[in-house]
C-alpha cells in the first residue's frame, strides 16, 4: 500500500495543487483553479458566494488544499459539504478523484474503487492532462492494492503518454511489475488494448524461459517482433539488469554445511539432494559449476572462510545451516561473496544485500493455509498449535496474514496432553455453554428434555499445526465433540508420508499443504534420489527437496532479485523472494480421504 501511495504521489507531482488554470469545454464545466488563498479564506468565500457553482469550486479547492497538506480528516469534512451530483462533469471527476485519494490514504482500496465507478469518469480523456494523470494514478493504485494487477496495468498504460522524465520511467517499471506478477493463465487472456497485449506477451516470453541466457534471448526476440512498443524502445529496469546478470555465469560454488554435530544428519540430506541436482545437470549437458565442500562445524572464523573462498575464486556460498552462523552473517553490513544461507536469521533482523535466506519455514505454511482458506471463501477461523516458541511463531504468521487480508481469528488453543484435549476442543467450540443452556432449560421447565450439545456456529474452519500423533487424536475428538463437520486446514507437520492407512483414516477429511516432492512421486530426479536413499520417500524427503532447490536457486538469485514477482517451481514449493531476500514457498494441497492421500487442485494465484 505504501508503494502504491508513493507512486501515486510521484505521478501527481505535476498537479500538486490539483488545479488547472485552463478550463475544459463549457459543457464539461470549469475545474478548480490554483488557489491564491488559505483554506479558511476559501471556505469564507464559499459561504458568502451567491453562485452555487462558484461555492462548490471554492470548497473543492479547499478540500484539495487540505489533502495536499496531508490533513486528510479535514479534507474529507470539507468534501462532504459538496453535492457531487449537482456539479458539472469535470467537477464531478475532480471530486470523485479526491474522494478516491482520501480512501487510499485510509488504506481502503475498495472504497476508492467504489467512488471511481461514477459515470463522470467517461469524460476523463477530454480533461486537461494534469487531471487525467491524477485520476488514472489513483485508479491504478487502488486496483493494484485490491489485487487487480491487469486492470491496474491498463490504467498505467493510459497514464503513460501523459508523463515524462522520472515519472514516466517509474510508470514504465510499474507496468512491468504488474504484468510480471500475473500467472501464465492470466497473461494469456486476450487484452483489448494492443499496448497492454504487448506487455503481456513480453511477460509470457520471460516467464517461458528458464535460464538467464534463455530469458535474454527471449527478450531480444520479443524486441525484434515489437520494435514500436514502449517496452522495446525502453526496456524496464528489471529486464536491463537481467542482461547484465546473463554476462556473469556461475562457475564455482562453496557448499558450507556441518559434517559433525546435531545438524549433521540434516546436512547430509541437504547435501545429497544438492549434489543429485548437480549430477543431473551435468548428465543433461547443462552448464554446471564446480562445487567445493566446506565443513562449517570446523570453521573458526567466518571472515577467514570468506577470505579463503575469495582466493579460491568462489562466486557463491550456499550455507551455512546453523542459525547462529546465519545470524552472524546477517549482522554484517556487507559480505564479500553472495550467500544463500540454508536457515533464517531472526525475523526483522536487517541483513546485508549479498545475503539470501532459504529454509523450510513453518511460517510459509501458516501463510499458505491462510491463502488457501481465503480462496475457499472462509472468513472466521479458530486455531490449534503446539505450546512453545515454534507454535507461537506459526500462530503469529497465520494471524498476521489472515487478519491483514480481512479474516477473523475467533480463538486459539495450545495443544495440551491427550487428557486435556477434549476439554480444549470443547472450550474452543463453546460446547459447555450449549450444555449449560440445556441444563438451565431443564431446571426451568422441570423434568428432563432431549437436548444434544451444539457447537458455536460462527466458525468456518480450524487452522491446525500438529504432529501426526496429535492430529490422530484431534480429528476423532472433533467428531466426538459435535464439531466433525468443521473443515480443518493444516500445515505439513501432520503428514509422515508413512503410507499408514490406519493413521490416515484417523485424519480423514483434513486438508494440508505439502512439498511437491512428497505429493508427486513421478518426478524423475526424486525417483533417482529415492532409489539411492530410500529415506527420501518419507518425511526426510523435504530436506532432499530443499537441497535440490538450493541448487536450482543458485544461478537464479540475481534473476529473482531483478524480477521480484517471478517464481521458480521447485520441489520444496513454488519459490519466490520477498523484499528481505528471504525465499518464500507456496505449496500444493492434499486431503486425507479413505485412508489415502488425495491431491487437490492448486490454490488460485
Amino acid at each position: 500500500m505504501i508503494a502504491c501511495l508513493r507512486l501515486l504521489t510521484a505521478f501527481c507531482l505535476a498537479a500538486l495543487l490539483a488545479a488547472c488554470a485552463s478550463s475544459p469545454s463549457s459543457s464539461l464545466g470549469e475545474l478548480p483553479r490554483t488557489p491564491d488563498a488559505s483554506i479558511e479564506q476559501l471556505l469564507e468565500r464559499a459561504t458568502s458566494s451567491k453562485s452555487a457553482e462558484d461555492a462548490a469550486l471554492l470548497r473543492l479547492s479547499a478540500a484539495d488544499m487540505a489533502y495536499q497538506q496531508k490533513d486528510f480528516p479535514r479534507a474529507a469534512r470539507i468534501l462532504e459539504q459538496v453535492q457531487v451530483d449537482t456539479l458539472k462533469p469535470a467537477q464531478q471527476v475532480f471530486a470523485v478523484t479526491l474522494t478516491a485519494e482520501l480512501a487510499m490514504s485510509r488504506n481502503q482500496p475498495k472504497a476508492a474503487l467504489s467512488a471511481l465507478q461514477h459515470p463522470s469518469l467517461q469524460h476523463v480523456p477530454e480533461l486537461p492532462a494534469q487531471q487525467q494523470v491524477r485520476t488514472y494514478s489513483v485508479h491504478a493504485a487502488a486496483l493494484e492494492a485490491d489485487g487487480q494487477a491487469m486492470a491496474a496495468a491498463q490504467q498505467r498504460v493510459l497514464l503513460a503518454p501523459l508523463l515524462s522524465g522520472q515519472a514516466a520511467s517509474a510508470n514504465h517499471d510499474a507496468i512491468w511489475s504488474l504484468v510480471a506478477s500475473l500467472s501464465t493463465e492470466q497473461l494469456q487472456q486476450p487484452a483489448n488494448d494492443p499496448v497492454l497485449a504487448g506487455w503481456s506477451s513480453l511477460a509470457l516470453a520471460v516467464k517461458g524461459a528458464g535460464t538467464l541466457e534463455q530469458q535474454q534471448a527471449a527478450i531480444d526476440d520479443w524486441v525484434k517482433q515489437h520494435p514500436d512498443h514502449p517496452a522495446a524502445k525502453q526496456l524496464p529496469t528489471a529486464l536491463t539488469k537481467l542482461k547484465e546478470l546473463a554476462s556473469q555465469p556461475l562457475t564455482r560454488i562453496a557448499l558450507l554445511l556441518p559434517q559433525e554435530g546435531p545438524l549433521a544428519g540434516v546436512a547430509r540430506a541437504l547435501r545429497d539432494g544438492f549434489m543429485a541436482a548437480h549430477f543431473q545437470a551435468q548428465q543433461s549437458g547443462q552448464p554446471a559449476p564446480s562445487v567445493q565442500m566446506v565443513d562449517s562445524s570446523r570453521i573458526g572464523s567466518l571472515d577467514d572462510f570468506y577470505r579463503q573462498a575469495q582466493a579460491d575464486g568462489v562466486q557463491l556460498v550456499i550455507g551455512p545451516l546453523e542459525k547462529p552462523l546465519v545470524k552472524q552473517l546477517a549482522a554484517k553490513p556487507q559480505l564479500p561473496i553472495t550467500t544463500l544461507a540454508l536457515n533464517y536469521a531472526d525475523a526483522g533482523q536487517k541483513a546485508p544485500p549479498q545475503l539470501f535466506q532459504f529454509g523450510l519455514a513453518a511460517e510459509d505454511e501458516a501463510r499458505e493455509v491462510s491463502r488457501r482458506a481465503r480462496a475457499d471463501g472462509m472468513v472466521r477461523a479458530v486455531a490449534m498449535v503446539p505450546s512453545g516458541e515454534w507454535g507461537d511463531r506459526v500462530l503469529a504468521a497465520f494471524r498476521q496474514d489472515w487478519e491483514s487480508n480481512g479474516g477473523t481469528l475467533l480463538a486459539a488453543e495450545r495443544i495440551a496432553q491427550p487428557v486435556a484435549l477434549a476439554q480444549q476442543i470443547a472450550d474452543l467450540f463453546q460446547l459447555r455453554q450449549s450444555e449449560g443452556r440445556a441444563k438451565s432449560v431443564q431446571s426451568t421447565v422441570g423434568g428432563s428434555i432431549a437436548a444434544q450439545p451444539a457447537r458455536r456456529q460462527d466458525i468456518d474452519f480450524l487452522f491446525l499445526a500438529a504432529t501426526p500423533q496429535q492430529a490422530q487424536q484431534i480429528k476423532p475428538t472433533l467428531n466426538f465433540q459435535y464439531a466433525g463437520d468443521v473443515p480443518v486446514y493444516a500445515t505439513s507437520n501432520l503428514y509422515s508420508a508413512s503410507g499408514d492407512v490406519n493413521q490416515y483414516n484417523d485424519m480423514n477429511g483434513i486438508r494440508f499443504c505439502e512439498t511437491p516432492w512428497l505429493l508427486d512421486s513421478s518426478n524423475s530426479l526424486r525417483q533417482q534420489v529415492v532409489q539411492q536413499w530410500p529415506q527420501a520417500a518419507g518425511s526426510l524427503g523435504r530436506l532432499y527437496a530443499m537441497g535440490v532447490d538450493a541448487y536450482t536457486l543458485a544461478p537464479r538469485l540475481g534473476q529473482l532479485k531483478a524480477l521480484p514477482d517471478s517464481r521458480i517451481q521447485g520441489l520444496s514449493g513454488n519459490l519466490g523472494i520477498n523484499a528481505s531476500q528471504r525465499v518464500e514457498r507456496q505449496l500444493p494441497w492434499a486431503e486425507f480421504a479413505g485412508g489415502q492421500v488425495k491431491r487437490l487442485p492448486d490454490t488460485p494465484r
